[in-house]
């Protein structure tokens, strides 16, 4: 399955897996992703979020997906468990716990696995100790975030508090903004995710509710259609079976000495996942057609954002516009690996730059102030949190009030 980038023409060049062309049980036809998306017909349906995840997931050629059920994703889950009774997967469960369910995907992802799991809020943060195993076991799960609040008095509502806690853990991060930008990533981020100099995990997320249970207008492509399976002697370290162990977890384990040689493996181990995450981006700007969306990017006022946010952004400057205020915008669709020189290359006129965002911590405002020169031009919002809505009118409010134009207060 070796591809070969074409970064003139934005493609990964077509795979030469054995299994190309191929039948599975379901009668589906492994395809290459380029002809899934950019060849074959496209089908407009009118699908929520979750029901997105199900049909992304049957054309994804997963081997097992493991549950527990946490809202919003819930619905999601139990969809992929009506799709293994159909025959779309080989393995599916539930598990004790959101902390056992990742560590079941690992032993799954051990075996030579393609594994796909959902979570959200609180019981992201229940995983979270096994993301940077994930990572630094180069096992290429896929997790889709479905982001709502993690704090106490509890909410259910979005907040995208929990990727914060994501950033640094080795994995690839994706956010997306509309159901089709859903579908789209999950069956590309196991292309991306499981290329041999990259081969780490990826968490593909979205704004729970306003994603996952609302509904919207999705191109998918023929149900006849799958990905090529995930081959795991493709992965970069020995692969665990009967003849080779996986020395990776169990030979020697260096957490047991303390030596410069401890110091030095574990060291530069952490900068190797870091790098295969800095790899993934040639890989990932020909599927997703570059890491950010740019519109009048040329104009001094710029709004930057990711998810749900760049929705409500785009209304927003439809109405400042109506008031003559001219707005660009910029679309951050990977948060890792971050699209740095994009972002540098997009600000360099902008004099002011807002970043609403549906958190408390403005947490993508710091990423972008940590890059860019004259970090002053940078407003860290508006933004909310604990599940709070962005309404379109209060990006206007703060952007004028920014600026010292005269508003109407809006009543909260």
């Amino acid at each position: 399955m070796n591809k070969t980038v074409d970064l003139k023409n934005k493609r990964i060049i077509a795979s030469t897996h054995e299994k190309l062309g191929q039948k599975n049980r379901m009668n589906q036809t492994y395809t290459d992703v380029n002809d899934i998306f950019y060849k074959a017909e496209q089908t407009a349906s009118f699908l929520t979020g979750s029901e997105v995840i199900r049909e992304a997931i049957k054309r994804a050629s997963v081997g097992t997906s493991v549950a527990y059920p946490i809202t919003p994703q819930s619905e999601a889950a139990a969809l992929i468990g009506e799709i293994y009774a159909e025959g779309y997967l080989d393995e599916y469960f539930r598990g004790e716990s959101e902390f056992a369910v990742m560590g079941q995907c690992a032993g799954a992802a051990f075996g030579g696995h393609r594994v796909f799991t959902t979570t959200a809020g609180p019981g992201t943060l229940r995983a979270m100790e096994n993301f940077p195993m994930w990572a630094g076991a180069r096992l290429p799960i896929q997790v889709c975030v479905t982001c709502r609040g993690v704090n106490s008095p509890l909410s259910i509502q979005p907040d995208t508090l929990e990727m914060y806690y994501l950033l640094e853990t080795g994995m690839l991060v994706w956010h997306a903004e509309t159901a089709q930008d859903l579908f789209d990533f999950i069956l590309k981020g196991f292309i991306v995710a499981e290329q041999p100099d990259v081969h780490v995990p990826i968490a593909v997320c979205c704004d729970g509710f306003f994603v996952t249970h609302t509904k919207d207008t999705v191109e998918l492509p023929p149900l006849d259609l799958t990905l090529t399976p995930y081959d795991p002697y493709r992965n970069p370290q020995p692969v665990m079976d009967m003849e080779t162990s996986p020395f990776r977890m169990m030979r020697d384990p260096f957490v047991m000495k303390s030596n410069y040689i401890s110091y030095a493996t574990h060291a530069s181990w952490q900068q190797e996942i870091r790098s295969a995450v800095e790899r993934s981006r040639k890989h990932t700007i020909p599927l997703l057609d570059g890491l950010i969306d740019e519109q009048n990017t040329d104009r001094e006022i710029l709004i930057v954002a990711s998810g749900t946010a760049v929705s409500q952004s785009r209304e927003a400057i439809r109405l400042l516009e109506e008031d003559g205020v001219k707005v660009g915008l910029v679309k951050i669709k990977t948060i890792r690996p971050f699209p740095t020189e994009e972002i540098k290359r997009v600000t360099k006129n902008a004099k002011h730059i807002f970043v609403p965002e549906f958190n408390v911590t403005g947490w993508l405002a710091r990423e972008i102030k940590s890059i860019i020169p004259d970090n002053e031009r940078v407003y860290e919002g508006p933004h909310v949190c604990g599940g709070m809505t962005l309404p379109c009118e209060v990006i206007v409010e703060q952007i004028k009030i920014h600026l010292g134009m005269e508003t109407e207060k809006l009543r909260m």
